[in-house]
């Protein structure tokens, strides 16, 4: 058996598909009907809109039209919108617009999976675009034809101004990163919660064409969380633009935005704790996709991550496996907060009653999920 890379800790195996354990499922590689090119924005139910604008200010997003019932945001790069947020009742995630190649069909979305047409005047940047249903309800807009905006202006990133002992690229001058909001550059990825991992992950891979860089897997051996990256071909792209995470729940998880360095996460964590935002996790590094992280809950409690240096892969790269495990979130930094793992409490239980009588979950999985969640995730854990 020949280990490739490094993916956990301590447990630091990651098995490529055509070299798997025995015992360990690899998932299937369903047909897509087309193929997603990027993660252009997310849809957000707010009851105040006002609020949900300030954090995005604070968080780094620029506001490219604002009102007492919508607010929409852009990043530096030409994406004409990363996030939209309308007022309405309840706070609430509504769920994932993608770019869809030229050559993807969109009719065949209406035909096949009872797609409707959007109304051009709804997508920011024009264009056209269809509406469905994921497996669990959620909305998912298909967009073609969005017309890019001006980048705005960015300071040059400071990688390459960083001396080590192998390196000097820096003499007689010094490094001073602005206070400031981290700005964003563009939306990276979304993650998203279901009981039902297979049929959503399944969903996902033949609507989007969407590839799994890396899966884990519980100790039976079934896939329970992954990570997946666009299909662009040579292009390299991000280790993952789409997170499906097997769990208890049919819910947002996070979503992530690129800034365009360390600096960049450490002095915009100095503006988001003084504007009074509530900080969630970082700064550290992930394992899988290797990004420098930092977490941040919004007015309501919605998590958003700011990245920066992550893998990138292009079509070709063979799908890893590694089993699942708490630990195996984060490579360094401080340990991840128990906030990540379903609360042990009374809602909880009554949830998983409901999905046992449904028989959407069974015990034997849910005492996987709990093997893998509750294992100390470092030794001092």
């Amino acid at each position: 058996m020949t280990e490739v890379r490094n993916t956990s800790w301590p447990d630091a195996r990651a098995y490529p598909e055509s070299q798997l354990p025995d015992g360990v499922r690899p998932l299937g590689r369903p047909r897509p009907i087309g193929r997603a090119i990027e993660l252009a924005f997310l849809r957000w139910e707010k009851r105040n809109v006002e609020a949900t604008e300030r954090f995005w200010r604070d968080f780094g997003m620029a506001i490219s039209s604002s009102s007492k019932t919508a607010v929409i945001a852009r990043g530096a790069g030409p994406s004409p919108c990363i996030a939209i947020a309308t007022q309405g009742a309840r706070d609430r995630f509504l769920g994932p617009a993608f770019r869809m190649s030229e050559d993807t069909d969109l009719e065949r979305y209406v035909k096949a999976l009872d797609a409707t047409w959007l109304p051009s005047h709804a997508i920011p940047g024009g264009g056209q675009g269809v509406e469905l249903s994921d497996p669990s309800g959620r909305s998912v807009w298909l967009l073609q034809g969005q017309q890019d905006v001006d980048a705005l202006p960015v300071r040059a990133p400071l990688v390459a101004e960083m001396n080590t002992s192998q390196h000097v690229a820096r003499v007689n001058r010094t490094i001073r990163a602005p206070v400031e909001p981290a700005q964003v550059m563009r939306l990276g990825h979304v993650a998203l919660q279901t009981v039902d991992f297979a049929t959503t992950l399944e969903w996902y891979q033949r609507v989007l064409g969407i590839i799994a860089t890396d899966v884990q897997y519980l100790a039976d051996g079934s896939p329970s969380l992954a990570f997946c990256r666009l299909n662009l071909g040579d292009q390299p792209a991000d280790h993952h633009t789409v997170v499906i995470v097997g769990g208890i729940e049919e819910k947002y998880e996070h979503s992530a935005y690129e800034v365009i360095d360390l600096d960049a996460l450490g002095q915009g964590q100095q503006v988001l704790r003084a504007h009074g935002h509530k900080h969630m996790w970082g700064i550290g590094r992930h394992v899988l996709g290797s990004q420098l992280f930092d977490y941040w809950f919004d007015p309501d409690g919605f998590e958003y991550e700011h990245y920066t240096d992550g893998d990138l892969f292009t079509a070709e790269f063979e799908t890893g496996y590694s089993p699942l495990s708490f630990g195996s979130i984060w490579a360094w930094g401080q340990d991840a907060p128990v906030s990540m793992k379903p609360r042990k409490n009374l809602r909880t239980l009554f949830r998983v009653i409901g999905l046992l009588r449904r028989k959407a979950i069974t015990t034997q999985r849910l005492k996987l999920l709990g093997q893998a969640l509750d294992a100390p995730a470092r030794p001092w854990s």
